[in-house]
Protein backbone atom coordinates (compact mmCIF):
# COMPACT_ATOMS: atom_id res chain seq x y z
CA UNK A 1 0.00 0.00 0.00
CA UNK A 2 2.51 2.21 0.82
CA UNK A 3 3.89 1.95 -2.91
CA UNK A 4 0.70 3.43 -4.43
CA UNK A 5 0.76 5.91 -1.48
CA UNK A 6 3.85 8.06 -2.88
CA UNK A 7 2.67 7.16 -6.53
CA UNK A 8 -0.46 9.20 -5.59
CA UNK A 9 1.43 12.31 -3.92
CA UNK A 10 4.35 12.18 -6.63
CA UNK A 11 1.69 11.98 -9.11
CA UNK A 12 -0.32 15.44 -7.73
CA UNK A 13 3.08 17.58 -7.35
CA UNK A 14 3.83 16.81 -10.96
CA UNK A 15 0.70 16.53 -12.21
CA UNK A 16 -0.20 20.49 -10.44
CA UNK A 17 3.14 21.56 -11.52
CA UNK A 18 3.08 20.46 -15.62
CA UNK A 19 -0.05 21.88 -15.47
CA UNK A 20 0.74 25.37 -14.01
CA UNK A 21 3.22 25.35 -16.85
CA UNK A 22 1.15 23.95 -19.58
CA UNK A 23 -1.66 26.29 -18.85
CA UNK A 24 1.20 29.42 -19.02
CA UNK A 25 2.93 28.01 -21.99
CA UNK A 26 -0.48 27.95 -24.01
CA UNK A 27 -1.71 31.18 -22.73
CA UNK A 28 1.91 32.96 -23.77
CA UNK A 29 1.83 31.15 -27.32
CA UNK A 30 -1.92 31.95 -27.71
CA UNK A 31 -1.80 35.87 -26.96
CA UNK A 32 1.85 35.88 -28.41
CA UNK A 33 -0.08 34.86 -31.66
CA UNK A 34 -2.75 37.33 -31.68
CA UNK A 35 -5.26 35.47 -29.75
CA UNK A 36 -7.61 37.96 -27.80
CA UNK A 37 -7.46 38.53 -23.95
CA UNK A 38 -11.00 37.06 -23.98
CA UNK A 39 -10.22 33.80 -25.84
CA UNK A 40 -7.35 33.05 -24.19
CA UNK A 41 -9.31 33.83 -20.39
CA UNK A 42 -12.69 31.84 -21.64
CA UNK A 43 -10.73 28.75 -22.87
CA UNK A 44 -6.99 28.55 -22.67
CA UNK A 45 -6.89 29.51 -18.84
CA UNK A 46 -10.66 28.50 -18.09
CA UNK A 47 -10.23 25.04 -20.03
CA UNK A 48 -6.66 24.17 -19.71
CA UNK A 49 -6.50 24.54 -15.80
CA UNK A 50 -8.70 21.06 -16.75
CA UNK A 51 -6.30 19.34 -18.35
CA UNK A 52 -5.47 17.19 -15.34
CA UNK A 53 -8.93 15.98 -15.57
CA UNK A 54 -8.98 15.14 -18.79
CA UNK A 55 -5.94 12.94 -19.02
CA UNK A 56 -6.68 11.19 -15.91
CA UNK A 57 -10.21 10.38 -17.07
CA UNK A 58 -9.18 9.68 -20.79
CA UNK A 59 -6.27 7.17 -19.12
CA UNK A 60 -8.39 5.60 -16.46
CA UNK A 61 -11.26 4.95 -19.13
CA UNK A 62 -8.45 3.21 -21.57
CA UNK A 63 -7.39 1.39 -18.50
CA UNK A 64 -10.86 0.05 -18.41
CA UNK A 65 -11.75 2.28 -14.84
CA UNK A 66 -14.33 4.67 -16.04
CA UNK A 67 -15.92 4.78 -13.08
CA UNK A 68 -12.54 6.96 -12.07
CA UNK A 69 -12.85 8.81 -15.03
CA UNK A 70 -16.31 9.74 -14.19
CA UNK A 71 -15.87 10.46 -10.10
CA UNK A 72 -13.04 12.77 -11.52
CA UNK A 73 -14.99 14.97 -13.63
CA UNK A 74 -17.95 15.06 -11.23
CA UNK A 75 -15.98 15.16 -8.28
CA UNK A 76 -13.68 18.10 -9.54
CA UNK A 77 -16.96 19.71 -9.97
CA UNK A 78 -17.82 19.92 -6.61
CA UNK A 79 -14.40 20.69 -5.07
CA UNK A 80 -14.29 23.74 -7.62
CA UNK A 81 -17.44 25.38 -6.29
CA UNK A 82 -16.95 24.11 -2.77
CA UNK A 83 -13.29 23.89 -1.69
CA UNK A 84 -12.08 26.87 -4.66
CA UNK A 85 -14.46 29.27 -5.01
CA UNK A 86 -15.83 28.83 -1.08
CA UNK A 87 -12.01 29.47 -0.46
CA UNK A 88 -11.99 32.46 -2.30
CA UNK A 89 -14.98 34.03 -1.61
CA UNK A 90 -14.48 33.45 2.44
CA UNK A 91 -10.47 35.32 2.18
CA UNK A 92 -12.21 38.19 0.06
CA UNK A 93 -16.09 38.58 -1.37
CA UNK A 94 -15.66 37.96 -5.36
CA UNK A 95 -17.52 40.63 -7.41
CA UNK A 96 -18.66 39.67 -11.00
CA UNK A 97 -18.27 42.46 -13.61
CA UNK A 98 -17.99 39.78 -16.95
CA UNK A 99 -20.94 39.71 -18.95
CA UNK A 100 -19.29 36.46 -20.90
CA UNK A 101 -19.29 34.21 -17.43
CA UNK A 102 -23.14 35.38 -16.67
CA UNK A 103 -23.85 33.99 -20.15
CA UNK A 104 -22.09 30.87 -18.95
CA UNK A 105 -23.54 30.26 -15.83
CA UNK A 106 -26.93 29.40 -17.29
CA UNK A 107 -25.30 27.37 -19.50
CA UNK A 108 -23.40 25.50 -17.10
CA UNK A 109 -26.90 24.62 -15.48
CA UNK A 110 -28.13 23.24 -18.29
CA UNK A 111 -25.52 21.22 -19.17
CA UNK A 112 -25.43 19.84 -15.90
CA UNK A 113 -29.23 19.13 -15.90
CA UNK A 114 -28.48 17.08 -19.42
CA UNK A 115 -25.83 15.00 -17.69
CA UNK A 116 -28.42 13.34 -15.67
CA UNK A 117 -30.83 12.59 -18.41
CA UNK A 118 -27.75 11.33 -20.36
CA UNK A 119 -26.99 8.75 -17.43
CA UNK A 120 -30.66 7.95 -16.33
CA UNK A 121 -30.79 4.70 -18.10
CA UNK A 122 -27.56 3.41 -15.89
CA UNK A 123 -25.07 4.32 -18.41
CA UNK A 124 -23.16 6.81 -20.59
CA UNK A 125 -22.25 5.42 -23.90
CA UNK A 126 -20.17 6.33 -26.63
CA UNK A 127 -23.62 8.04 -28.05
CA UNK A 128 -24.22 10.39 -25.24
CA UNK A 129 -20.38 10.41 -24.83
CA UNK A 130 -20.24 12.10 -28.66
CA UNK A 131 -23.26 14.46 -28.00
CA UNK A 132 -21.38 15.71 -24.91
CA UNK A 133 -18.01 16.51 -27.40
CA UNK A 134 -20.42 18.25 -29.77
CA UNK A 135 -21.79 20.35 -27.44
CA UNK A 136 -18.24 21.27 -26.07
CA UNK A 137 -17.23 21.71 -30.25
CA UNK A 138 -20.58 24.27 -30.70
CA UNK A 139 -19.57 26.10 -26.83
CA UNK A 140 -16.27 26.84 -28.02
CA UNK A 141 -17.08 27.77 -31.63
CA UNK A 142 -19.82 30.24 -30.12
CA UNK A 143 -17.29 31.65 -28.18
CA UNK A 144 -14.84 31.94 -30.33
CA UNK A 145 -17.75 34.21 -32.46
CA UNK A 146 -18.79 36.15 -29.77
CA UNK A 147 -15.06 36.49 -29.13
CA UNK A 148 -14.66 38.61 -32.49
CA UNK A 149 -17.65 40.25 -32.32
CA UNK A 150 -16.64 42.29 -28.84
CA UNK A 151 -13.38 41.80 -26.78
CA UNK A 152 -14.68 44.44 -24.44
CA UNK A 153 -15.32 42.68 -21.39
CA UNK A 154 -14.00 42.10 -17.24
CA UNK A 155 -12.45 38.85 -18.01
CA UNK A 156 -10.90 40.33 -21.04
CA UNK A 157 -9.20 43.50 -18.46
CA UNK A 158 -8.73 40.49 -15.82
CA UNK A 159 -6.54 38.20 -18.72
CA UNK A 160 -4.85 41.26 -20.28
CA UNK A 161 -3.18 41.80 -16.60
CA UNK A 162 -2.55 38.53 -15.37
CA UNK A 163 -0.74 37.90 -18.80
CA UNK A 164 1.40 41.11 -18.45
CA UNK A 165 2.67 39.94 -15.03
CA UNK A 166 4.00 36.79 -16.58
CA UNK A 167 5.45 38.03 -20.12
CA UNK A 168 6.36 35.43 -22.01
CA UNK A 169 8.46 35.03 -25.71
CA UNK A 170 6.44 32.86 -28.30
CA UNK A 171 9.58 30.35 -28.20
CA UNK A 172 9.12 30.17 -24.47
CA UNK A 173 5.38 29.61 -24.75
CA UNK A 174 6.05 26.60 -26.98
CA UNK A 175 8.55 25.18 -24.94
CA UNK A 176 6.49 25.06 -21.41
CA UNK A 177 3.11 24.09 -23.50
CA UNK A 178 4.70 20.99 -24.91
CA UNK A 179 6.76 20.18 -21.71
CA UNK A 180 4.01 20.59 -19.39
CA UNK A 181 1.80 18.21 -21.59
CA UNK A 182 4.39 15.62 -21.85
CA UNK A 183 4.28 15.80 -18.02
CA UNK A 184 0.98 16.06 -17.54
CA UNK A 185 0.23 12.27 -19.00
CA UNK A 186 3.16 11.11 -16.94
CA UNK A 187 1.99 12.32 -14.25
CA UNK A 188 -1.30 11.21 -14.79
CA UNK A 189 -0.50 7.78 -15.36
CA UNK A 190 1.41 7.44 -12.35
CA UNK A 191 -1.59 9.07 -10.56
CA UNK A 192 -3.89 6.45 -11.99
CA UNK A 193 -1.77 3.45 -10.99
CA UNK A 194 -1.76 4.21 -7.58
CA UNK A 195 -5.57 5.28 -7.54
CA UNK A 196 -6.28 1.88 -8.58
CA UNK A 197 -4.80 0.26 -6.40
CA UNK A 198 -5.51 1.81 -3.72
CA UNK A 199 -9.15 1.62 -4.26
CA UNK A 200 -8.21 -2.52 -4.90
CA UNK A 201 -6.41 -2.26 -1.48
CA UNK A 202 -9.30 -0.53 0.26
CA UNK A 203 -11.83 -2.90 -0.84
CA UNK A 204 -13.79 0.65 -2.33
CA UNK A 205 -14.59 1.38 -6.35
CA UNK A 206 -12.58 3.27 -8.04
CA UNK A 207 -15.38 5.67 -8.18
CA UNK A 208 -14.96 6.33 -4.72
CA UNK A 209 -11.62 7.48 -5.14
CA UNK A 210 -12.05 9.37 -8.20
CA UNK A 211 -14.59 11.08 -6.27
CA UNK A 212 -12.23 12.04 -3.33
CA UNK A 213 -8.38 12.00 -3.91
CA UNK A 214 -8.17 12.46 -7.80
CA UNK A 215 -10.72 14.82 -7.89
CA UNK A 216 -9.55 17.46 -4.97
CA UNK A 217 -6.04 16.71 -6.35
CA UNK A 218 -6.60 17.06 -10.22
CA UNK A 219 -8.72 20.48 -9.00
CA UNK A 220 -4.91 22.25 -7.42
CA UNK A 221 -4.17 23.47 -10.68
CA UNK A 222 -7.76 25.64 -10.62
CA UNK A 223 -6.87 26.41 -6.82
CA UNK A 224 -3.62 27.80 -7.43
CA UNK A 225 -4.65 30.00 -10.53
CA UNK A 226 -7.63 30.85 -8.17
CA UNK A 227 -5.18 32.14 -5.74
CA UNK A 228 -2.47 33.97 -7.98
CA UNK A 229 -5.46 35.85 -9.42
CA UNK A 230 -7.24 36.91 -6.26
CA UNK A 231 -3.79 38.18 -4.74
CA UNK A 232 -4.41 40.82 -7.86
CA UNK A 233 -8.33 41.21 -7.34
CA UNK A 234 -8.90 39.97 -10.77
CA UNK A 235 -12.43 37.86 -9.41
CA UNK A 236 -14.01 37.65 -12.71
CA UNK A 237 -10.89 35.48 -13.55
CA UNK A 238 -11.60 33.44 -10.32
CA UNK A 239 -15.07 32.79 -11.15
CA UNK A 240 -14.68 32.19 -14.43
CA UNK A 241 -11.69 29.57 -14.21
CA UNK A 242 -13.81 27.74 -11.75
CA UNK A 243 -17.31 28.16 -14.59
CA UNK A 244 -15.12 27.46 -17.48
CA UNK A 245 -13.20 24.08 -15.74
CA UNK A 246 -17.24 22.55 -15.10
CA UNK A 247 -18.17 22.78 -18.66
CA UNK A 248 -15.50 21.65 -19.61
CA UNK A 249 -15.34 18.67 -17.16
CA UNK A 250 -18.90 18.15 -18.03
CA UNK A 251 -19.29 17.55 -21.45
CA UNK A 252 -15.18 17.21 -22.28
CA UNK A 253 -13.63 15.08 -19.87
CA UNK A 254 -16.85 13.13 -18.59
CA UNK A 255 -17.41 12.93 -22.64
CA UNK A 256 -14.13 11.59 -23.71
CA UNK A 257 -14.31 9.21 -21.01
CA UNK A 258 -17.72 7.66 -22.10
CA UNK A 259 -16.51 7.65 -25.73
CA UNK A 260 -12.88 5.72 -24.75
CA UNK A 261 -15.14 3.34 -22.78
CA UNK A 262 -19.25 3.13 -22.05
CA UNK A 263 -19.42 4.66 -18.24
CA UNK A 264 -21.79 2.18 -16.02
CA UNK A 265 -23.67 4.78 -13.45
CA UNK A 266 -25.18 3.27 -10.30
CA UNK A 267 -28.17 4.96 -9.18
CA UNK A 268 -26.50 6.42 -5.99
CA UNK A 269 -24.12 8.92 -8.46
CA UNK A 270 -27.13 10.38 -9.61
CA UNK A 271 -28.96 10.78 -6.44
CA UNK A 272 -25.72 11.41 -3.98
CA UNK A 273 -22.97 12.97 -6.60
CA UNK A 274 -24.44 14.53 -9.19
CA UNK A 275 -27.84 16.06 -6.98
CA UNK A 276 -25.14 17.86 -5.15
CA UNK A 277 -23.25 18.81 -7.94
CA UNK A 278 -26.85 20.73 -9.11
CA UNK A 279 -27.08 22.08 -5.89
CA UNK A 280 -24.28 24.05 -5.95
CA UNK A 281 -23.92 24.87 -9.26
CA UNK A 282 -27.37 26.43 -8.92
CA UNK A 283 -26.02 28.12 -6.30
CA UNK A 284 -23.28 29.35 -7.62
CA UNK A 285 -25.20 30.66 -10.52
CA UNK A 286 -27.87 32.77 -8.15
CA UNK A 287 -24.85 34.16 -6.11
CA UNK A 288 -22.58 35.10 -9.18
CA UNK A 289 -25.59 36.59 -11.52
CA UNK A 290 -27.32 38.55 -9.03
CA UNK A 291 -31.21 39.70 -9.09
CA UNK A 292 -33.92 42.24 -8.44
CA UNK A 293 -31.14 44.90 -8.23
CA UNK A 294 -29.01 42.71 -6.16
CA UNK A 295 -25.21 42.57 -7.80
CA UNK A 296 -23.90 39.84 -8.85
CA UNK A 297 -20.90 38.84 -6.11
CA UNK A 298 -20.46 36.01 -4.09
CA UNK A 299 -20.06 37.03 -0.20
CA UNK A 300 -18.21 35.55 2.79
CA UNK A 301 -21.79 33.57 3.98
CA UNK A 302 -21.90 32.21 0.52
CA UNK A 303 -18.92 31.36 0.20
CA UNK A 304 -19.24 29.90 3.88
CA UNK A 305 -22.28 27.63 2.42
CA UNK A 306 -20.48 26.47 -0.39
CA UNK A 307 -17.07 25.25 1.69
CA UNK A 308 -19.77 23.32 4.10
CA UNK A 309 -21.26 21.51 1.75
CA UNK A 310 -17.87 20.27 0.33
CA UNK A 311 -16.64 19.98 3.67
CA UNK A 312 -19.77 17.80 4.73
CA UNK A 313 -20.01 16.04 1.45
CA UNK A 314 -15.85 15.19 1.68
CA UNK A 315 -16.24 13.96 5.51
CA UNK A 316 -19.24 11.55 4.15
CA UNK A 317 -16.85 10.34 1.31
CA UNK A 318 -13.77 9.63 3.75
CA UNK A 319 -16.37 7.64 5.72
CA UNK A 320 -17.32 5.55 2.92
CA UNK A 321 -14.03 4.57 2.30
CA UNK A 322 -13.26 3.83 5.82
CA UNK A 323 -16.50 1.56 5.99
CA UNK A 324 -15.63 -0.48 2.57
CA UNK A 325 -12.03 -0.74 4.03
Amino acid sequence: MLLPVLAIAAGLVLLVWSAERFVDGAAATSSRLGVSPLLVGMLVIGFGTSAPELMVSSLAASQGNPGLALGNGYGSNIANIGLILGLMALISPLAVHSSVIRRELPLLVGVTLLSALLMWGGVIGRIEGSLLLLLLATMIGYSIWQARRSSADALASDTEESLQAHPMSLRAGVIWTLVGLALLVVSSRVLVWGAVEIAVGLGVSDLIIGLTIVAVGTSLPELAASFSALRKGEHDLVVGNVVGSNLFNTMGVVGLAAVIHPIEVGAEVLMRDWSLMAVMTVLMTVFAIGWRGRPGRINRVEGAVLMAMFVGYTAFMVRLVIVGS
